[in-house]
């Protein structure tokens, strides 16, 4: 591993360590998606082993699930607990107000439906992914939409001013499809200042599931860095 990708590992760490401190015995958490959140699974596991403490998760993908089961994390779903104690997950893109973008793993509904179901929701990210205004340097929104609604959605989305493109697959031809059975529009808005209005109207378009962006859901947020973790609280 080159140095700077050991550099940002550690950084991915150091913040998902800090954030499963707040884990307590008893509680029902929902276990994000991603790298940085991975390693939150696997601090949970730990402390499993090591504490004996009795933790359920609800997994936000497949990935998640997997990874919970790998580390010897009970599984629950919402059916079986519709409030959860708090969720633990990444982020592709912080602002100064905790707001964020999510979605390029892809699992963005489920995890917005897990964080508000979620009393407290903790995100975790490396010192890159934060920004001064949400949409900085070329990040997309990622848009779950209903494959049959894709050309309409994709026309609504070119009126607002985005720059739609769906997302294709690595190592298959066609794109991506969700844990939903949906496809992702990638939507390029160039800075956004008003995430709020933004993710109100993406809602109001036919066809489309949901959005990444998350404004006012973060209430902690853990910046890892390679010497340390720095915590930003909502105010």
């Amino acid at each position: 591993m080159n140095p700077e990708k050991n550099r940002l590992e550690k950084a991915k760490k150091n913040a998902a360590l800090e954030a499963v401190k707040h884990v307590r015995d008893g509680f029902v958490i929902g276990l994000g998606s991603g790298s940085t959140a991975a390693y939150a699974i696997e601090g949970i596991g730990k402390r499993i082993r090591s504490e004996k403490i009795h933790i359920m998760g609800v997994p936000t993908s497949y990935q998640a699930f997997l990874l919970a089961v790998k580390h010897g994390i009970p599984v629950t779903t919402l059916e079986e607990h519709p409030i959860l104690d708090l969720t633990i997950d990444g982020a592709d893109q912080v602002d100064r107000e905790l707001n964020l973008i999510k979605g390029m793993g892809g699992a963005l509904t489920r995890e917005k439906i897990v964080a508000c179901a979620s009393r407290q929701n903790i995100i975790v990210v490396d010192e890159s992914k934060r920004v001064k205004v949400l949409g900085e340097n070329g990040q997309p929104v990622p848009v779950e939409v209903l494959p049959l609604a894709v050309p309409f959605v994709a026309r609504k989305l070119k009126d607002m001013g985005g720059k739609p493109v769906l997302r294709e697959g690595k190592g298959k031809v066609g794109p991506i499809i969700t844990d939903n059975s949906n496809v992702i529009l990638d939507v390029d808005f160039g800075p956004i200042h008003k995430p709020a209005n933004v993710a109100r109207d993406l809602k109001g378009i036919t066809g489309v599931v949901e959005t990444g962006l998350f404004v006012g859901m973060a209430n902690q947020v853990y910046i890892g860095k390679s010497s340390g973790v720095e915590r930003l609280m909502k105010e």
